[in-house]
Formats: C-alpha cells, sequence, structure tokens
C-alpha cells in the first residue's frame, strides 16, 4: 500500500531550524545549495544589491514581472534583504548581518568579495564560529583560479564532456547542469558536517569548493577506468564509460518523435537479462550462440545486437516497451522529457510537484526537496521578491527600530519590494 505523504511547514520537521544562513549568492550553484538548507529548516536571507538583485531573476522573465519561473526553482522558501554593497554604510549592515549567522555562502567571482570587505578573514572576525562556504569556478592552486566560470566551463574542465557524446563525436555538454547544482549539493554535505562539529565545539569553518572539483568528483568511474586500462575513456553514446557492455543503449521506439527511445541494459557479469530479452524480442534460438552469448561477444557485434533489439522497439510506444522490459524483469527506462514527468500525476500526489502561487506565471509547478522526513516533504513556498523581507530581516537580525530602517531605505541604502 502506498503511503500518503503530508506536506511540512516551511521549518520541515524542524531539522535545521534556529540557523541562520546568509546568502550572497547568485545564479545556480550557491542557490542551490541555500535553497536545500531552507528546506531543511534553516532562515535563510538572501543578501541581494538593491538594483535588480541576483541577475538570474531576469532569466526567462516576461516584461515587468518581478520574476520568471527559473527564478522559482533555485530561490523558494528564502528571505530576501536588498541593500546597497557599494555604499559604506550597506557593507556595515551586511558585516552585521553576517555577525548574526550561522553559515555564509557566497559564489562571486574570485576575489570580489575580498574587494567589498565581506571576505573570510572579515566576516570570522566578526563571527568566529562561522561556517563559511565558498563555491568557485576553480580550485586554490588551480592555473585557472582567477578566472570565471559557468556550467558548461565546469563540465569542460572536470572531464564530463570528455566522455560524453557519441562514439568518435564531438563532446558534448550535458543536459543537466551538473557543474552548477552538482557543487551546490556537495557544498550541502559540507556544511551539515561543519555545522555538527560546531554544535559540538564551537568552532566554524572556512570551506572551498569549485565546480571543476564537483565534476571530478562524480567522474570516479571515469578515473577508475583509466587507472585499469592506462587510456582515457571514450565517449560511448548511451554506454558506460568504465565497462563495455552490449546492450547498453538507447533504442527507438514508435511513434519516432524526438524522445521516442527506451533505453535497455543487460548485466555484463551474466548472461541472465540477456536470455530474457531474446525471449521478448522472440529470439530465443540465439541462446547460446557464441557469438552473442558472453559479454565481450556482445561488444564484438554490437550492430548485430542493436539491429534485432530495434526491430522488436520500434513496433511499440516507449510506454508499451518499458512494460514488457519491466514484467520481463530486464532493467530499462523510457527516456522522459519534462513534458512527460509533468503529465505524471504520482509525483504531484506525492507531493514532489507542488503547485505555487507567482505574482505572474500561471499554474506554475515545481519541484521540492526530493527527500522525505518522517514521511513528509517540503512545502514549497514562493521565490522572495527582491527586497521583500528587507524590513523583517533588520528588525529580526539586527534589532534596528522602524525609524532606523525607514532611514535606510530613504538614504537608498536598503531597498523594501514595492
Amino acid at each position: 500500500m502506498r503511503r500518503s505523504r503530508v506536506l511540512a511547514d516551511e521549518t520541515f520537521a524542524n531539522c535545521l531550524e534556529g540557523v541562520r544562513v546568509l546568502d550572497f549568492s547568485r545564479f545556480e550553484s550557491g542557490p542551490t545549495c541555500t535553497q536545500t538548507l531552507a528546506w531543511l529548516g534553516a532562515s535563510v536571507v538572501k543578501a541581494e544589491a538593491g538594483r535588480g538583485g541576483d541577475p538570474g531573476r531576469a532569466i526567462g522573465r516576461k516584461g515587468a514581472d518581478p520574476y520568471g519561473a527559473w527564478f522559482q526553482e533555485y530561490n523558494s522558501n528564502k528571505q530576501s534583504i536588498a541593500l546597497n554593497l557599494r555604499s559604506t554604510r550597506g557593507i556595515e549592515l551586511a558585516r552585521a548581518l553576517a555577525a548574526e549567522a550561522d553559515v555564509v555562502v557566497e559564489n562571486f567571482a574570485p576575489g570580489r568579495m575580498e574587494e567589498m570587505g565581506l571576505g573570510y578573514d572579515s566576516l570570522v572576525a566578526v563571527n568566529p564560529g562561522l561556517v563559511f562556504a565558498e563555491i568557485k569556478g576553480f580550485g586554490p592552486g588551480s592555473a585557472y583560479e582567477k578566472y570565471l566560470a559557468f556550467d558548461g566551463v565546469g563540465q569542460a574542465t572536470g572531464g564530463v564532456m570528455s566522455v560524453t557524446g557519441e562514439p568518435g563525436g564531438r563532446p558534448i555538454r550535458a543536459g543537466l547542469n551538473i557543474a552548477d547544482s552538482g557543487s551546490g549539493m556537495l557544498m550541502v554535505t559540507s556544511i551539515l558536517g561543519a555545522l555538527n562539529r560546531k554544535a559540538r565545539t564551537g568552532q566554524g569553518a572556512r570551506l572551498r569548493l569549485s565546480m571543476q572539483d564537483a565534476v571530478m568528483h562524480f567522474l570516479r568511474g571515469a578515473f577508475a577506468s583509466q587507472l585499469s586500462t592506462g587510456s582515457p575513456p571514450k565517449r560511448a553514446g548511451s554506454g558506460g564509460v568504465s565497462v563495455a557492455n552490449v546492450p547498453s543503449d538507447t533504442y527507438l521506439c514508435s511513434p519516432e518523435g524526438p524522445n521516442d527511445f527506451i533505453f535497455i541494459y543487460t548485466r555484463s557479469t551474466s548472461s541472465e537479462h540477456w536470455h530474457r530479452l531474446l525471449h521478448l524480442i522472440g529470439r530465443p534460438e540465439l541462446i547460446g550462440d557464441p557469438r552473442l552469448e558472453t559479454a565481450a561477444a556482445r561488444v564484438a557485434n554490437v550492430d548485430e545486437v542493436n539491429a534485432m533489439i530495434t526491430a522488436w522497439t520500434r513496433t511499440l510506444t516507449k510506454q508499451q516497451a518499458m512494460q514488457a522490459l519491466g514484467d520481463a524483469q530486464i532493467p530499462a527506462g523510457p527516456v522522459l522529457d519534462t513534458r512527460d514527468l509533468l503529465a505524471d500525476n504520482s509525483f504531484a500526489e506525492r507531493g514532489l510537484f507542488q503547485d505555487v502561487a507567482h505574482p505572474s506565471i500561471e499554474d506554475l509547478r515545481v519541484q521540492t526537496w526530493p527527500v522525505e522526513v518522517d514521511d513528509r516533504l517540503v512545502r514549497v513556498l514562493p521565490a522572495p521578491l527582491l527586497g521583500e523581507h528587507t524590513e523583517v530581516v533588520l528588525r529580526d537580525w539586527l534589532a534596528l527600530s522602524d525609524a532606523e530602517i525607514a532611514g535606510l531605505i530613504s538614504d537608498g541604502i536598503a531597498t523594501q519590494a514595492l
């Protein structure tokens, strides 16, 4: 029987209740990290420039919309304070907020936080127990350390492009932002570890991660292949880079649209899956055929194997093929696009996809943090308007009076959303 998922409130089972996170990050890597901490119950304040805020607000935005769907995906469940960080008073307020924070996260260009007086040395001087987390493109000592980087740069320099693409074809960037979101999620793990140590000892931490290093971490199987064979693994399409295995590929299905494919995998260490597949596609006479019986033999005759499987899959839709393969206990998965996934009501029923009220986007359905805690999933709250919580944060974190806050807004040091 399927259990019902109960949506939690914004504190999500109180996992990180009481933890304050000051978020100076922009675009995706840092916001992924801080959004996860917010989903786990931390109070996350996104500190943004008063003019425009996070440049990610403009991605996909239409007309005068306060932000687009992209920004919602990476900044839900946060508060926003808008400060003039080019002013002395604005920097003073940012330092004061950092003094009250448990965690600071930033992913500015190399050296920018230091230029503003908000680097690690400056902030740890006012908050010795601070957990200070930095995400950059490249690590300390790298020849590229001072260079700018975005997701594709991290993918290229971290090695993933070298193994992504068709055999003999050019390197291809993965369709998901593995360098950006991947580095953000790795940083979450380190922050949680640092907070655990801080709770025991009071000691803070400086956490540094580069997108290049994060991608290399996810490429451990390819490094194992290099160590085993002495050569870099080559691009293998939908096959694996560590072990040559056939079949392990995507196969065309009816009605042969751009994503009408199913991925089929058979284990290389035994012939069990292969025999099941031969029965299913109507070729049981090939069981025991020495040309196809072993993994090495199938690799040598890959074109023949793929041709006979495709002849079967092309007669079925990807959903029909999945049903048949699943029932036969053969590992497989249809190639699902975002439309397919949004149309699957089971995700909404479980609470993984949730409808969020947006000031200008109708029918906005977004994902929540996918890990259940005590049978509960996080309730997604709207991403903040720029400066929406300026007054609240200055009052709650710094105990400023209404008159002091009004003066900061009047002087252009702080901005309150209209």
